[in-house]
């Protein structure tokens, strides 16, 4: 069930819930745009109304990270145990996958990421089918590229869809593309780096206690500082200013409106 946390729509979710409805759609052959949203995420589309009517038009958002599941547990009661993290559920996804038999599409990152999570995970998956893989281009779609990249996933015989550009270009991507895509397409942060092995995870006493970022701030100071010193400080006092009812009321809007250009 979605609710209002700063004005985006977030489910109120747990991991055995999100992975069947991805394993759900991707059975039935049917769509499903699905993220992970952290602080930074959720400060997206609080910062950008546009980006915000696209996040809530999303099928399913989890909370990934202590602080998105505290707000949904403050704000709506919703007695959350834990939050459902992009890299966990990106597992929990990829692991159903190899047990059903259903092809997985990694898009995304660098050439060098994917080499190196494929190879993790035909490690510790042998049974997962990739269908195909692609690295991003780090750039904006030409026209008519979209219908180009869902005819190249369709093609390889892809149920389920995995994006790792980073947040919001993989949101952007996944809105842009769910309407040519008959399957799943979870946009899934920097899975494909932990999961690759470019990253560490932190203990799970650190994820516990919330501090993740900081975790994160002390392996990319340089690329992170502005999004942890600065967001989840105007994140803590928009929370406050909701949980005291100084928020305007009003459903928060959402919008099938594909973007004229979106990152690729």
């Amino acid at each position: 069930m979605k609710k209002d946390v700063l004005g985006v729509l977030v489910d109120a979710t747990t991991h055995d819930q999100a992975l069947d409805a991805v394993l759900t759609a991707a059975r039935q052959q049917r769509p499903l745009a699905v993220t992970a949203l952290a602080v930074h995420g959720v400060m997206t589309g609080v910062l950008d109304r546009e980006h915000g009517a696209r996040l809530n038009s999303f099928d399913l958002v989890t909370p990934d990270g202590q602080p998105v599941r505290w707000a949904l547990n403050l704000l709506h009661g919703a007695a959350l145990t834990e939050p459902v993290c992009g890299p966990d559920l990106t597992l929990h996804v990829l692991r159903a996958a190899a047990d059903e038999g259903l092809p997985v599409y990694l898009y995304g990152s660098t050439r060098q990421t994917l080499d190196l999570l494929m190879m993790n995970l035909q490690n510790s998956l042998p049974a997962l089918k990739i269908a195909g893989h692609e690295p991003s281009g780090f750039r904006t779609a030409r026209p008519g590229e979209d219908v180009e990249i869902a005819d190249r996933i369709t093609a390889s015989g892809a149920r389920i869809v995995l994006v790792g550009l980073g947040c919001p270009r993989q949101e952007i991507f996944v809105h842009a593309m769910r309407p040519l895509l008959s399957m799943p397409l979870l946009a899934v942060g920097a899975a494909f780096d932990f999961h690759a092995g470019n990253l560490r995870r932190p203990p799970l006493w650190v994820r516990r206690a919330g501090l993740e970022w900081l975790w994160r701030l002390g392996l990319e100071p340089r690329r992170l500082w502005r999004r942890y010193l600065l967001l989840n400080p105007l994140y803590l006092m928009l929370l406050a200013g909701q949980w005291a009812g100084l928020r305007p009321a009003g459903p928060p809007r959402h919008t099938a409106d594909r973007p004229a250009g979106f990152p690729v």
